[in-house]
């Protein structure tokens, strides 16, 4: 079968289900969207490593990147194999001394994985006939950033821009330290825009 690549080109709160987020995956060659229902945690890691955020200890995702790295196995790509029952199924493609061989994995968890890799995504034809769409203009798609802040993320952006540069940065570190990496984007975001400024 012909695999068909795939980009990451949003990710967001979940219109449909409360308290999940989706990760909107793109044709790299086409119009068609694929977007994918995960939790809060994996989004979360998904967007860490898409900001190159380093946190003070390894995540679980960064683990199983050493882990592999470690014991001298690449992950090649990453391979959205199936569609049943409204779950997407997922193979991580990895290569130990010239050798392939597949991991079974839940797609987000593969996605987090193929950021961290900085390695494709693929699927097929047939899971892209019966779940991707097709946006009816541009300015649906939106980037791959999270949606639309909350008031509360607004209202925290006004009183980081009243702090100083020093303690800017010591707040980036106490966040981090407390593994709050929503926060952490928002100051980290305020540190660039005034160093860009």
């Amino acid at each position: 079968m012909r695999k068909i690549e795939l980009e990451i080109v949003a990710l967001s709160h979940s219109v449909t289900q409360s308290n999940n987020y989706a990760v909107v995956l793109g044709e790299v060659i086409g119009q068609r969207r694929l977007p994918i229902i995960i939790g809060g945690a994996e989004a979360q890691a998904i967007a860490i490593a898409m900001e190159r955020m380093t946190p003070n200890r390894p995540l679980t995702h960064d683990l199983f990147k050493n882990t592999l790295l470690t014991f001298d196995i690449d992950l090649k790509e990453v391979l959205i194999t199936n569609l049943i029952e409204g779950i997407f199924h997922a193979r991580l493609v990895c290569i130990k001394k010239g050798e392939e061989f597949e991991i079974d994995a839940r797609t987000s968890d593969a996605i987090a994985l193929a950021v961290r890799f900085d390695c494709p995504i693929y699927t097929y034809e047939f899971i892209m006939d019966n779940a991707g769409i097709i946006l009816e203009s541009p300015s649906e798609e939106g980037t791959a950033q999270h949606s639309e802040p909350k008031k509360s993320e607004k209202t925290g952006r006004a009183s980081l821009n009243k702090m100083s540069l020093k303690d800017l940065n010591k707040m980036l570190d106490d966040v981090l330290s407390n593994e709050d990496y929503e926060k952490a984007a928002l100051i980290r975001d305020e540190i660039q825009r005034r160093q860009n400024s």
